[in-house]
C-alpha cells in the first residue's frame, strides 16, 4: 500500500469509528454535558487529567472553557491537572507517579466539583487513583474511556458518567475523545449562554 492509499485508509477508519460511536455515545455525552452545566451554574469548577495524548486532551478541554470555544463569553472555571510540571514531578519523585493527580484533587477539589478523567484503556493507575480521590472529595466524575472501560466502570458512582468509545485502537479512541470534548464545550456554551449568533 502506498502512502496516499494508507492516508486515505486512516481517514476512512477514523470517520467510520466516529460514525459508529455517534449513536452509542450521544446519550452519555448529553448526560455528561448536563452534569457539567449543572455544576458550573452552581459555582463549581472542573478539574481534568490524563496521561500522554489524554493529557493533551485534558488541557484542550480546560483551555476551551477558560478562554472560549466558538462564541465570545466569560471564562469558565476549569483546571488541567497536567500542566504544572513542578507539582507533577515533585509528587512523582517524593511519593509515586500514580498519585500525581490524586494529591492535586485532594488539595483543590471541593464537593460539587467535577473531575474529567481521560484514559483510552481505563487502566491507568494515576487515573484510577484520581477517580478515588475525587469521590473522597464528594466530586462527580466524568470519564472518557475506550475498549472495555478497564477498571473505570467498577469505580464509578451513580451520579458519574462514563463515555466509553466502542473501539480498540488507541488513535481512534483519542480522536473520538477529542470530538466528545468539542461536543461537551458546544453544549456547555449553548446551555449557559444561549445559541451563538
Amino acid at each position: 500500500m502506498d502512502s496516499t492509499a494508507r492516508i486515505q485508509q486512516t481517514f476512512h477508519e477514523s470517520a467510520n469509528t466516529k460514525l459508529d460511536a455517534a449513536a452509542v455515545l450521544a446519550p452519555a455525552i448529553a448526560n455528561a454535558a448536563a452534569t457539567l452545566v449543572h455544576s458550573l451554574l452552581n459555582g463549581h469548577k472542573i478539574l481534568s487529567c490524563g496521561n500522554g495524548g489524554s493529557a493533551a486532551d485534558a488541557q484542550h478541554f480546560s483551555s476551551e472553557l477558560l478562554n472560549r470555544y466558538e462564541m465570545e463569553r466569560p471564562g469558565l472555571p476549569a483546571i488541567a491537572l497536567t500542566t504544572d510540571s513542578s507539582t507533577i514531578t515533585s509528587i512523582a519523585n517524593d511519593y509515586r507517579y500514580e498519585d500525581v493527580f490524586a494529591k492535586q484533587i485532594r488539595a483543590l477539589g471541593l464537593p460539587g466539583d467535577i473531575l474529567l478523567a481521560i484514559s483510552t484503556s481505563g487502566r491507568s493507575p494515576s487515573i484510577i487513583n484520581a477517580i478515588d480521590a475525587a469521590h473522597e472529595r464528594d466530586m462527580i466524575v466524568i470519564a472518557l474511556t475506550g475498549r472495555d472501560g478497564g477498571e473505570v466502570p467498577a469505580r464509578m458512582h451513580e451520579a458519574d458518567v462514563e463515555v466509553r468509545v466502542p473501539a480498540d485502537t488507541t488513535a481512534r479512541i483519542q480522536e473520538v475523545h477529542l470530538l466528545t470534548i468539542h461536543c461537551l464545550c458546544e453544549l456547555i456554551d449553548i446551555e449557559i449562554f444561549g445559541q451563538k449568533e
